[in-house]
């Protein structure tokens, strides 16, 4: 199979593998535990704490290890409403963050908090000044994504943090679509909280981070135990931590090189779609993107039944998010960016990875070639 839906996840790296299994059979031992066992449990763990710590350029004492970016946004944005005296207050998000953020925020809302979503603009970029002049009083917590996972346009979170901070407002990134692929700095972000998750820089599944300036900003969120300094109970989930420190490593020491291929490949693709089709329409191309995500508008098909038809033809791509596919709405990410509802239903993502190749690309664009005529006949 033609694999280009990394967006959704990757494929877990040998040496991701290999640390698991060294888990399962070595360091199997609860990390919570005083004898020997516990202690080489607590060593892998803190291992790939430090891991994580160095591809992200932040203090490994900040880092909260989850089940995902979603447990993580949910203990940031939920996790308040179970202190003392919580009370409805105002956040400040995006139109076109992904759903992890976008579906607490409607619980938020029916509770009786106040929701801005500022928009994006035909590029898919938020306006910091948009943020700037939603800012209220009230206002709790601003958060933006770092990259978008339909268009992979990255955001100027650094100049919305500068202003938050202005404010005195914390500020959370969702960075799931940037950490891996692109240099990601968490003290030089400027933010307060950013979440991630593992299997999108080949790690394994059901595993992630929360990552905070200050611990006394994160509220519990599981509660029962006292693991992960009391801020997340539950006995952790020691083969994917191990996954995730050496996909960390492995990101670390590769990142940059993978980063100029995949793009070749990526603009690759662009270039001969759009020398096939002149009518598309490249979502997101005057902005900077992340190196392997093309979302592209093919007008006068209908998605769904294009991505039906390359699976057939052992090519994986994708309309949106994984977590939105089941919908078949348009996607929120392109009508928020202004295209009508039937264009959005006429996109494909594709997002190239590290395992794909020149003689990949080029049949994926010869399949299409064929293939978009008949779709639209």
């Amino acid at each position: 199979m033609i694999y280009l839906d990394h967006n959704a996840t990757t494929q877990p790296a040998p040496e991701v593998v290999n640390a698991m299994e060294e888990c399962l059979t070595r360091a199997w031992g609860n990390p919570s535990s005083l004898h020997a066992s516990g202690q080489q449990a607590r060593a892998t763990r803190e291992s790939a704490r430090r891991a994580l710590a160095s591809l992200i350029h932040a203090p490994a004492a900040n880092i909260l290890f989850t089940s995902g970016a979603t447990e993580a946004t949910c203990q940031l944005l939920l996790g308040p409403l179970f202190q003392p005296n919580a009370r409805p207050r105002h956040l400040i998000t995006s139109a076109i963050e992904h759903p992890c953020v976008l579906e607490p925020a409607r619980v938020l809302e029916s509770l009786g908090w106040s929701v801005t979503r500022v928009g994006a603009n035909a590029d898919g970029l938020i306006d910091p000044l948009t943020v700037a002049n939603a800012i209220r009083p009230d206002t709790a917590l601003i958060s933006v994504m770092l990259a978008n996972n339909d268009t992979g346009v990255i955001q100027p979170v650094r100049e919305i943090a500068d202003l938050a901070r202005r404010h005195k407002i914390p500020m959370h990134t969702d960075a799931v679509q940037a950490v891996g692929r692109i240099p990601v700095d968490f003290a030089a972000l400027g933010v307060d909280f950013l979440t991630l998750s593992a299997h999108k820089f080949y790690g394994p599944k059901g595993v992630g981070a929360l990552v905070f300036r200050d611990a006394t900003a994160v509220a519990p969120f599981l509660r029962g135990g006292s693991q992960e300094r009391t801020l997340r109970a539950g006995t952790e989930n020691m083969p994917g931590i191990s996954g995730l420190g050496a996909a960390a490593q492995l990101a670390e020491r590769e990142m940059a090189e993978d980063a100029v291929r995949i793009a070749a490949l990526r603009d690759r693709l662009q270039a001969g779609l759009l020398a096939a089709f002149p009518d598309a329409r490249v979502n997101g191309a005057c902005a900077s993107r992340v190196p392997g995500t093309l979302n592209i508008t093919f007008p006068g098909i209908d998605a769904v039944t294009a991505v039906m038809n390359l699976d057939i033809a052992d090519i994986a791509a994708a309309t949106t998010s994984a977590c939105s596919t089941a919908k078949h709405e348009p996607p929120h990410v392109l009508t928020a960016m202004g295209l009508t509802p039937e264009m959005a239903l006429a996109t494909l993502r594709f997002s190239v990875g590290r395992g794909n190749t020149q003689d990949e690309i080029d049949r994926v664009v010869a399949t299409l070639t064929d293939l978009v005529p008949q779709l639209r006949s």
